[in-house]
C-alpha cells in the first residue's frame, strides 16, 4: 500500500467507522488477556466481564499494577472479584514468558488469548539479545502464544468451542519499509545491530514482522478436529492510549498528539476490536487473517 493510499484508508476509517460493540457470549470460558492494567487491554478486559466470561486473567508486569487494575473492572463492572486473576508477565524476559505459561495446565479450560502488550520507544535498548522492541512486539508474543496452543487445543476438543487466538497489530505495517528486513542473515539480529538501523522505524517494522509470524504461526496450526484454534491479527486503529508512555522521542510525540486529537478513537472503542478478533462467532475464515474495523482487510 503507498502512503497516499495509507492515508486515505487510516483517515476514513477513523473519521467514519465505529466500531460495533462486541456481542458474543463468553459464558463458561476462559480469555487471557496481555497488557491488561491499562488503555486497550483494560477496557477489554472489562468488555469481556460484561459478556459473561466466566475467568478473564490479567496479564501484567507487575502484581502491583495486577491488584489495581482487577480493582479498576470490578469497580466499573460490578462483577465478583473471583472471575478476574492478575498473572505476571514481562514480555521482556523470556524466562517470565515460559513461567507464565507453565500454570495454564492448572486451568480448566482456556478459550481465547488477546496478545496486546506491547512497546513504542525511540531509546535504544537490548533485551534478551535484540532489540527491545524486536523482543516485546515480536518475538515474546509468538512464543508465549506457542506455549499457550495446546491448552487452547485441548479446551476446544473439550469443550467442542473453537479456539481463538488474536495479536494486536498495526496498520502502519502497510507503510513499513522492507530494506532491512530484506537484508540478507538473520532479520532479528539485523534489526538489533545498532549501527545499520534506524531506531524510528522499529516499530512499524515490528509489527510487520509480527504479522508474517502471526501468518506463518496460523500456518503450521490449520483449524482440524484436532487444533480447532483461529488464530488472527487485527489493528485497533490509532486510539487515545498511553502507548507513548516510553520516550517515543519528542517530534513523534507531537505529530501523533496531533493525530490523536485530531482523529484517535477511544480506548473503550478501539478495544471493542480486541474482542471482536476473539468472538466465538469470529470464524474460521479469519484464521491468518489480518482484520481492520472489525472486517478482514488482507
Amino acid at each position: 500500500m503507498n502512503s497516499l493510499t495509507f492515508v486515505k484508508t487510516l483517515f476514513y476509517s477513523q473519521l467514519f467507522v465505529t466500531p460495533p460493540k462486541p456481542k458474543g457470549d463468553f459464558s463458561g470460558q476462559t480469555v487471557v488477556v496481555t497488557g491488561a492494567n491499562t488503555g486497550l487491554g483494560l477496557e477489554a478486559v472489562k468488555h469481556f466481564i460484561r459478556l459473561d466470561a466466566s475467568k478473564v486473567i490479567l496479564a501484567v508486569r507487575s502484581a502491583q499494577k495486577g491488584d489495581a487494575a482487577v480493582s479498576q473492572v470490578v469497580e466499573a463492572t460490578q462483577c465478583d472479584p473471583s472471575r478476574l486473576e492478575a498473572w505476571q508477565l514481562d514480555l521482556s524476559s523470556f524466562d517470565s514468558v515460559k513461567k507464565f505459561a507453565i500454570p495454564r495446565t492448572q486451568l480448566d479450560r482456556l478459550d481465547a488469548v488477546v496478545q496486546n502488550a506491547g512497546i513504542l520507544t525511540s531509546e535504544w535498548t537490548v533485551t534478551e539479545g535484540y532489540e527491545t522492541q524486536i523482543t516485546v512486539d515480536v518475538i515474546s508474543p509468538l512464543l508465549l502464544v506457542f506455549l499457550l496452543l495446546p491448552k487452547l487445543r485441548e479446551s476446544a476438543q473439550k469443550t467442542g468451542l473453537q479456539g481463538r487466538i488474536s495479536f494486536v497489530g498495526s496498520d502502519l505495517m502497510y507503510v513499513s519499509g522492507l530494506d532491512e528486513i530484506e537484508k540478507p542473515g538473520n532479520i532479528f539480529k539485523n534489526l538489533s545491530n545498532k549501527e545499520e538501523t534506524k531506531i524510528g522505524d522499529h516499530y512499524g517494522m515490528a509489527k510487520q514482522l509480527l504479522h508474517y509470524g502471526v501468518r506463518i504461526l496460523a500456518q503450521m496450526s490449520p483449524v482440524t478436529p484436532e487444533s480447532n484454534v483461529v488464530i488472527n491479527n487485527h489493528t485497533p486503529g490509532a486510539c487515545k492510549s498511553d502507548i507513548f508512555r516510553d520516550d517515543a522521542g519528542f517530534a513523534l510525540k507531537v505529530m501523533m498528539s496531533i493525530m490523536v486529537a485530531l482523529v484517535a478513537r477511544t480506548t473503550e472503542v478501539g478495544a471493542r476490536t480486541l474482542v471482536h478478533a476473539v468472538e466465538p462467532q469470529v470464524g474460521i475464515e479469519s484464521h491468518e487473517k489480518f482484520l481492520m474495523d472489525c472486517k478482514i482487510a488482507m
